[in-house]
C-alpha cells in the first residue's frame, strides 16, 4: 500500500523528498511565500494552495499521512528575543505565524488523517515555561491523537549540527491507543564532514570583504571581553567535521558558517553548498537569487533525517493497519 500524504507549509519540498523517498506519495501541497512557491513550483511542477488560513477543508483531499513543517521564528530562541527587543508578541500570540498551528488542528480534526509528522525548533519544548508544548499536545489529545516528540540532532546524517522538535502522532480513531513509537536512532560511526560537502573554484563573490570580516572579528571579541558567546563560526575543513546551524539569515553576512581559506579572508557557503548540508541532492534546482535561497535552505529539513521517520512512520502505519485487518 503507497500511503499518501498533504505537505503543510511546504516550504520548498523538504519534506515532500523525504516522505516520497520512503515510498510515500503527495497529493496536496501548501505554501505562501511566493519565493518559496518558485523553488518548488521548478522541483515539482506543482503549489496547490497559498494560504492554509481561507483554505476551506472540502478542497483537501483525503490523505494518509499530514506533514507540516509549521513557522518556528515565534517559538525559537533567536525569534523570541528579537521581538521581546521589539515589544512583539511571540509564540501563539504572534498573530502572523503564532497561531498557525491551530490550522494544522483545523485539518486534523476536519479531515482525520491516521498520522502526522510535525516540526519545529528545539526552542518549542521550552518555549514560555513549557506552556507552548503543553497547548500543542492539549489540542492533539482533544483531536483523540497518540503522539510522541522527540528533540533530534541532524548531524548524524549532515554536516550541521542542528536540533529540532519532532511530533509524530497516530489517529486512535483508526487505532485505538497507539502504545509506542520509535523515533530512528542516531548513527555513531562514519560521521559525514563538510569537506565532503565543499565545492571546487567557487567564485571570489563569496569571501568576505575587508570590512565585513573586520566588522565580524570587532563584534566578536566585544562580546568575548563582555563574556557572551557571540560571534562567527568559523570552519576548518581540514579539521572539523560539523558546522554550526544554518539559519535563514545566513544572507546577512554568513557568520555562522564561514569557511576558512588559504592566504583570503574567510567565505560563505554557496546555496548548491548549503543545499548539499541540508541533505538535497546536486539535481535540486535553485532557481531564485542567492538571497533567497540562503532563505529557503536555512528554513527546510534534513532530509536525510526526515526520511529515516517517515520510514518510522509508514512502517507504524503498516504494522497498524495489517493488526486493524486481522482483528
Amino acid at each position: 500500500m503507497k500511503y499518501t500524504f498533504f505537505d503543510l507549509f511546504a516550504g520548498i519540498g523538504g519534506t515532500r523528498i523525504a516522505f516520497e523517498k520512503a515510498g510515500a506519495k503527495c497529493v496536496f501541497t501548501c505554501e505562501w511565500d511566493k519565493f518559496s512557491k518558485i523553488t518548488y513550483k521548478e522541483n515539482f511542477n506543482e503549489v496547490d494552495a497559498s494560504d492554509v488560513r481561507g483554505l476551506e477543508i472540502e478542497k483537501i483531499p483525503d490523505h494518509d499521512i499530514l506533514i507540516a513543517g509549521f513557522p518556528c521564528q515565534p517559538f525559537s530562541i533567536a525569534g523570541v528575543s528579537k521581538k521581546n527587543s521589539l515589544g512583539e508578541l511571540h509564540g501563539f500570540k504572534d498573530r502572523k505565524q503564532g497561531n498557525l498551528f491551530f490550522q494544522i488542528a483545523r485539518i486534523l480534526d476536519g479531515k482525520r488523517p491516521k498520522a502526522f509528522l510535525l516540526e519545529n525548533v528545539k526552542n518549542l519544548k521550552y518555549h514560555n515555561k513549557k506552556r507552548t508544548l503543553e497547548k500543542i499536545i492539549g489540542i492533539l489529545e482533544e483531536l483523540n491523537y497518540s503522539f510522541f516528540y522527540e528533540v533530534l540532532d541532524g548531524k548524524y546524517y549532515v554536516p550541521q549540527h542542528r536540533e529540532r522538535i519532532y511530533i509524530a502522532g497516530f489517529n486512535k480513531d483508526f487505532y485505538e491507543e497507539v502504545n509506542n513509537f520509535y523515533f530512528p536512532e542516531a548513527k555513531l560511526s562514519d560521521l559525514p564532514k563538510i569537506k565532503d560537502i565543499l565545492l571546487e573554484n567557487i567564485d571570489d563573490k563569496y569571501t568576505l570583504s575587508d570590512h565585513l570580516w573586520k566588522y565580524l572579528q570587532d563584534y566578536a571579541e566585544k562580546h568575548r571581553k563582555r563574556g557572551n558567546g557571540f560571534g562567527f563560526g568559523l570552519v576548518d575543513p581540514d579539521i572539523d567535521s560539523t558546522t554550526r546551524t544554518l539559519s535563514a539569515r545566513y544572507h546577512k553576512d554568513g557568520s555562522e558558517i564561514l569557511i576558512k581559506q588559504a592566504d583570503k579572508n574567510p567565505r560563505r557557503l554557496t546555496p548548491r553548498e548549503c543545499a548539499r548540508l541540508m541533505g538535497f541532492n546536486d539535481g535540486f534546482k535553485i532557481p531564485v537569487s542567492d538571497t533567497q535561497a540562503y532563505r529557503q535552505f536555512g528554513n527546510s529539513v534534513v532530509v536525510p533525517l526526515v526520511e529515516q521517520i517517515a520510514k518510522k512512520i509508514i512502517e507504524k502505519l503498516t504494522f497498524l493497519d495489517k493488526k486493524r485487518d486481522t482483528t
